[in-house]
């Protein structure tokens, strides 16, 4: 910014700090602020004709699944990217309008110095003969208010570099609140463009499906029959597990490929209809299922008297969620408190659970890959199963591990751990 910006709205500061009451003179708060910055990326939109573009895109690609794959995994990669970026620009914004704060309410505790220094350095300009500064028709009072002036002038100096510095220091942040505020818009508007790219993959993967769908109906009827049978989650993983499990995955431990624990190629998006990878070699290994941050740790308290069996993570509104690992979907539906869920069986007597999504992408009996999304999150607390802060105001997703029906700890799976 240019110094004649910078001494404008300094000048627009001090104006603000010296003609508002003090009650009124505190930052924005974290909600407001939050709530106006995901107003702004709502707002944001993929245009008409860019949405065409990505339409005639998806036409073009190749019909064959591993094609498919491909590019679902890899746009999934990057809108998981695009939303950490965004939550970290959203975490240094809070940093910088704490950091406002503060200096605020320090200028605003000394508005009465700040006028006193102000009203003194504007009579006396740089170096004025004393006796016009005070009361040159007479001559003592002349000279006992020079050696008044003299006695207080150092002081009120030290006053002065003090404001100046609080003042400057914030204008920098003002300014660099508003690089940041840019850069958010910017990644935002990429967000949406591969956002609404990914919806449209994931369209037509399920399109892709209609061979398959009348099994397909067939495992979702009998998964809501078994929803409304089972009291607990575990009856319910026990019961999808015993009548649900798709036929492929009946000799699925005998279809992995050994390899050298470290070798990614699991996240291969490959064409393949079983895991290439037995589970119990990937910890350490998978990827995050969503972009967030942990509320509520396996073993922590739930809330409600009872233990966590499984991570609660708050998302960013509308974060894709993907699946941690190959596997086949054995539930996808609602289910009691935990709103919609998701069983995902990984071979091995691994599930992995979800629940908490707005929406759900899969069906009953599909198999999906490591990394391909399979929900979506949404703007509302997620209550029940979790135990998580119910004064959260962010989505709220629960994952769960479960090893031959007894709940693990995911957070020694994760490649990087929330």
């Amino acid at each position: 910014m240019s110094r004649p910006l910078r001494s404008a709205l300094a000048a627009t500061l001090l104006a603000s700090l010296l003609g508002v009451p003090a009650a009124a003179q505190e930052a924005p708060g974290e909600a407001q602020w939050r709530a106006e910055l995901q107003a702004i990326t709502a707002e944001i939109a993929v245009t008409a004709d860019r949405q065409r573009e990505l339409e005639a895109e998806i036409a073009a690609l190749d019909r064959d699944r591993a094609g498919l794959n491909r590019e679902l995994v890899e746009t999934n990669q990057r809108v998981q990217a695009l939303e950490t970026q965004i939550g970290e620009a959203e975490a240094r914004m809070a940093g910088l309008l704490a950091d406002e704060d503060v200096l605020r309410r320090s200028l605003a505790a000394r508005r009465d110095v700040l006028a006193e220094v102000l009203a003194v350095l504007q009579r006396m300009g740089r170096t004025p003969p004393p006796a016009i500064v005070v009361q040159p028709g007479d001559a003592l009072a002349a000279v006992r208010s020079a050696i008044l002036l003299g006695a207080v002038v150092p002081e009120l100096r030290g006053e002065a570099d003090a404001l100046i510095a609080d003042i400057e220091s914030l204008v920098a942040l003002r300014e660099e609140q508003a690089a940041e505020r840019d850069r958010l818009i910017a990644t935002a508007t990429d967000l949406a463009d591969e956002s609404e790219r990914l919806e449209l993959l994931v369209a037509e993967r399920q399109r892709s499906l209609n061979q398959t769908q009348e099994t397909l109906a067939a495992e979702q009827g009998r998964a809501g029959t078994l929803a409304n049978q089972a009291q607990t989650l575990g009856e319910l993983i026990a019961a999808v597990a015993a009548a649900n499990r798709p036929p492929a995955a009946a000799g699925a431990e005998l279809a992995f490929v050994p390899i050298e624990p470290g070798v990614p190629n699991f996240l291969d998006p490959a064409d393949r209809i079983a895991p290439s990878v037995a589970f119990r070699t990937l910890r350490g290994r998978l990827p995050r299922t969503a972009s967030g941050d942990l509320v509520t740790a396996y073993g922590a308290s739930d809330g409600f008297g009872g233990i966590a069996q499984g991570l609660t993570i708050a998302t960013r509104p509308g974060a894709r969620v993907s699946a941690p690992s190959d596997g086949w979907i054995e539930f996808a539906g609602p289910y009691r408190s935990y709103g919609n869920l998701l069983i995902i069986d990984a071979g091995d007597g691994y599930r992995i659970v979800l629940s908490g999504m707005q929406r759900i992408d899969v069906q009953n009996g599909q198999f999906v890959l490591a990394g391909e999304p399979v929900a979506a999150m949404e703007a509302v607390q997620v209550a029940g199963a979790a135990g998580a802060d119910m004064g959260a105001a962010r989505p709220l997703l629960y994952v769960e591990f479960r090893k031959d029906g007894e709940s693990i700890d995911p957070g020694p799976w994760w490649a990087d751990p929330y």
